[in-house]
C-alpha cells in the first residue's frame, strides 16, 4: 500500500531543494553580468485588455499590413516571448514582415487567488474575451487562432466550442492523443499507469499551484544528460563568442523563467487529457460543454516537429481522425520541440508557410 502520508512530506522537503539548486547554479553569475544584453521579447506592442494576470498585447502591425488577425494562444508553461525571443530571430516578427496582425495572449504568473482557476475559466473565458476583443477591433465576426503546444490543444477546445468565432485553425506541436506512448511526458503524467504514475489529487491538495520550477526539472530529466550536462559543456567551445553566449544565456532564461500552474487547471489537464485521453473520446467537458472535435469543420494547419520529445508527433497528427474539416494540411520541420522557436531555417520557412496558407483562405 502506498503511504500517501510519506509521500506528502517528500513533496515539501524536494521543493527547497529544487531552489536551492537554482540559486548555485554558476549560470545565474554569467547572467548577472549579461543581464542588460539579454533583450526578449524586442518587438514593439501594445497592451489591448487585461483582465485578471492575463494581458492581451496587439503588436505593431508592419507598413504592408493585410489585417489579418492572427491570435497566438501559448502554453500556461514557461514564457510566451519565446516566440519573440529577439532582434533577427523572432517568429512574431516574421509574421508581420507577411501582413499578418499578431496578437498574443500572455498569461502572466498565477498566485494563490488563482489556484481555483479551472479550464472552463482559461477557454470560456480569458481565451473567449480576448477574441471578441479582437473581433470587435477589427469589425469581425471571425478571427485566425494559432495554438503552440498545450496552447494548441486549448485552441482546439475553443474552437469546438465556439466554431462561428474561428475562420483558420492553425496548431503548432500540438498533444492531441495523449495516449501515445512514445514520449517519456505521457508516461509520467499517466498515461499507461494513470494515477498510479501521477497522483495529481495528491500534489494539487498538497500545494495548491504547481510550482513551476518543480515541472522544469521533470522537463530536463526527460533528457537529463542533454538537456542537464551536456550543454554546459558544449557552452566551453563558444564561450568566447559574446553573440553565441547571449544566444545561449537568452534560451536558459527562458527555461527557467517558469510560472507556477493554477493548480486545479493542472489537475483537470493531467487527469482528463494525460491520463483520461478525453479529447479524442469526445467525453472532455469545460463549462459543462462537452468538446466534440468533429464540430471543427473549419481550415486547419497542423505544424509537427519531427524529432519532438515532449510532443510525439504521432499525437499531433492523430488530429486529422477526429476532426470534421474538409480543408486539411500537415507540414513537418525536421527539427525538436525547442527547435519550432530558434531554428534559424524553421524561423525563415515556418512564418511563409502560416502565412501563404492564411492568404490562400482569405
Amino acid at each position: 500500500m502506498i503511504n500517501w502520508s510519506y509521500q506528502k512530506e517528500l513533496i515539501k522537503e524536494f521543493l527547497p531543494i529544487l531552489g536551492l539548486v537554482r540559486q548555485i547554479n554558476p549560470l545565474n553569475i554569467v547572467n548577472y553580468f549579461y543581464e542588460d544584453k539579454i533583450q526578449l521579447g524586442v518587438t514593439p506592442k501594445v497592451e489591448v485588455y487585461k483582465e485578471d494576470k492575463i494581458v492581451l498585447y496587439h503588436y505593431s502591425p508592419g507598413k504592408n499590413s493585410l489585417n489579418i488577425p492572427i491570435l497566438i494562444v501559448y502554453a500556461l508553461v514557461n514564457r510566451p516571448y519565446i516566440v519573440d525571443l529577439q532582434e533577427g530571430r523572432s517568429f512574431v516578427a516574421n509574421l508581420l514582415k507577411l501582413g499578418l496582425d499578431v496578437y498574443l495572449i500572455d498569461w502572466g504568473y498565477p498566485g494563490e487567488d488563482e489556484r481555483w482557476l479551472t479550464l472552463d475559466k482559461y477557454i470560456n473565458g480569458y481565451i473567449n474575451n480576448c477574441v471578441d476583443v479582437i473581433s470587435k477591433i477589427h469589425n469581425l465576426t471571425q478571427i485566425n487562432l494559432l495554438g503552440i503546444c498545450q496552447g494548441g490543444t486549448f485552441s482546439l477546445c475553443y474552437s469546438s466550442l465556439y466554431p462561428e468565432k474561428v475562420k483558420n485553425l492553425i496548431t503548432m506541436i500540438t498533444p492531441v492523443d495523449f495516449h501515445v506512448n512514445d514520449g517519456l511526458l505521457n508516461i509520467w503524467s499517466g498515461s499507461t499507469l494513470g494515477s498510479q504514475a501521477l497522483d495529481v489529487d495528491l500534489m494539487v491538495d498538497t500545494l495548491g499551484n504547481i510550482p513551476g520550477d518543480f515541472l522544469n526539472y521533470v522537463f530536463l530529466m526527460l533528457k537529463p544528460f542533454q538537456l542537464g550536462i551536456k550543454k554546459y559543456i558544449d557552452l566551453l567551445e563558444i564561450i568566447e563568442s559574446e553573440e553565441k553566449l547571449l544566444n545561449f544565456l537568452r534560451m536558459e532564461k527562458w527555461i527557467f523563467d517558469s510560472p507556477d500552474q493554477a493548480g486545479e487547471t493542472f489537475r483537470q489537464f493531467i487527469k482528463d487529457l494525460y491520463q483520461g485521453n478525453k479529447l479524442i473520446k469526445g467525453e472532455m467537458e469545460i463549462g459543462n460543454q462537452r468538446v466534440d472535435l468533429a464540430n471543427i469543420k473549419i481550415p486547419i494547419l497542423n505544424i509537427y516537429a519531427e524529432h519532438d520529445h515532449l510532443v510525439p508527433p504521432a499525437s499531433s497528427l492523430a488530429l486529422e481522425k477526429y476532426i470534421a474539416s474538409t480543408d486539411y494540411t500537415v507540414h513537418c520541420f525536421p527539427i525538436g520541440h525547442i527547435g519550432m522557436y530558434v531554428s534559424s531555417k524553421v524561423q525563415k520557412d515556418l512564418p511563409l508557410t502560416i502565412g501563404n496558407w492564411l492568404k490562400e483562405r482569405l
